[in-house]
């Protein structure tokens, strides 16, 4: 892959100067200064860490890897605790949406599409269990993955209570006995978006500390939407409610 560097000294340089690191494979059995260099690192700079054998890391690259390989992404991750406060300051009403545990990668270009198309401000992922922000994704996203603001969080529970204390609502998307059509929903207000995996949906605890919980209507019993369609209508409920209302984003047809 062109995006990967290897070696002790490479890969922690780039981390230390900033670069946007997605993952990092750490060689099993190593121990030691250099081990403890990289899991302080990699836990300072909120990069995933793995611990792989070491013919996982010879498959990854020819060279000497010295125990060590990283993946650089192709867009910069932000901390959502800036995005945040600047989305208020230029005055504008938060819409962001947070994708818990969409690891396909064609899903999650697709959902970055649609949300830059739709007005999104931030696109909110875990540090574990999601898709990466890699070549694949930016043509799935047809290039929208460049152009969205993209917040890369190590818990999404700890990132939920910290968007309610901002002031946004959470909307959770789940088939539950609360739930309610996605066009009943108020998306007016600060609002954050929670999307589960097609295969196990949001984590129940997610549910659970959403303000409402909103479904799309069917007119079949037929096996629920495509997580990427499924994104792109509840995101187009909230563009339809604020369009008017939000003309810096959405200017008039």
């Amino acid at each position: 892959m062109s995006n990967t560097i290897y070696g002790h000294h490479p890969v922690v340089e780039a981390i230390r100067a900033g670069k946007p690191v997605e993952k990092v494979f750490f060689q099993q059995g190593v121990r030691g200064e250099l081990e403890k260099e990289i899991r302080h690192l990699t836990k300072e700079f909120n990069i995933p860490l793995q611990v792989v054998p070491k013919e996982k890391l010879n498959k990854l690259v020819k060279g000497a890897h010295q125990g060590i390989v990283a993946w650089l992404s192709i867009v910069n991750f932000l901390p959502v605790e800036d995005v945040v406060p600047w989305i208020y300051e230029q005055g504008e009403t938060p819409l962001l949406l947070v994708l818990d545990g969409i690891s396909d990668v064609r899903n999650f270009g697709a959902i970055c599409r649609s949300a830059e198309v739709m007005g999104v401000h931030a696109v909110i992922i875990p540090q574990n269990g999601s898709a990466p922000a890699n070549e694949e994704a930016m043509k799935a996203s047809a290039g929208a993955l460049a152009k969205i603001r993209l917040c890369r969080v190590k818990s999404i529970f700890s990132t939920v209570d910290y968007l309610k204390e901002s002031g946004l609502q959470i909307i959770a998307t789940a088939l539950t006995e609360r739930s309610i059509p996605v066009y009943e929903v108020d998306f007016a207000g600060p609002t954050a978006i929670l999307m589960g995996s097609e295969g196990d949906g949001l984590h129940p605890k997610l549910i659970k500390m959403a303000d409402q919980v909103t479904k799309i209507p069917q007119a079949t019993d037929f096996d629920s939407l495509n997580v990427g369609v499924a994104a792109g209508i509840c995101l187009y409920e909230a563009l339809k409610q604020r369009k008017s209302t939000t003309q810096k984003h959405f200017p008039p047809e």
